[in-house]
């Protein structure tokens, strides 16, 4: 059974010469803005980050990051992104901590997901359940 998807409209269209029609792209990443323009591939941020993610697989296995699944490991991408961070900072060149903090923050960001956890390993409420002043 194939699943029916359905075409998101906004009633916002771009409209070009040529008589194409497109929805706007206002409010939507910009995935295209990420790489910079005239940086060599190899040297851009993202290519370093899935290379740091290649040697992981290597050394690990494919999404082997993926399995945390508590607190403790939250803390340990947390420290991970820290000293990384610190070393990077510190003009420490012996390993990409460029790509190491990436790593470690995407983790963390993935744990606090699963866990519905704050940076802290705090239970988040609901936003509906939070009272505003």
């Amino acid at each position: 059974m194939s699943k029916s998807f359905t075409l998101k409209d906004s009633g916002k269209r771009q409209n070009y010469n040529s008589g194409m029609e497109r929805e706007q792209q206002v409010q939507k990443p910009r995935f295209d803005l990420i790489i910079p323009i005239n940086m060599p591939y190899e040297e851009t941020l993202l290519y370093r980050w899935a290379m740091q993610m290649e040697r992981g697989r290597v050394k690990y296995s494919n999404r082997n990051w993926e399995k945390a699944n508590s607190i403790e490991e939250l803390e340990r991408f947390k420290a991970g992104a820290w000293r990384h961070f610190v070393q990077l900072m510190q003009g420490d060149v012996d390993e990409d901590h460029f790509a190491a903090v990436c790593f470690n923050l995407n983790g963390m960001l993935y744990v606090m997901d699963k866990l519905n956890v704050d940076v802290n390993g705090n239970k988040k409420t609901s936003s509906k359940s939070k009272k505003t002043s």
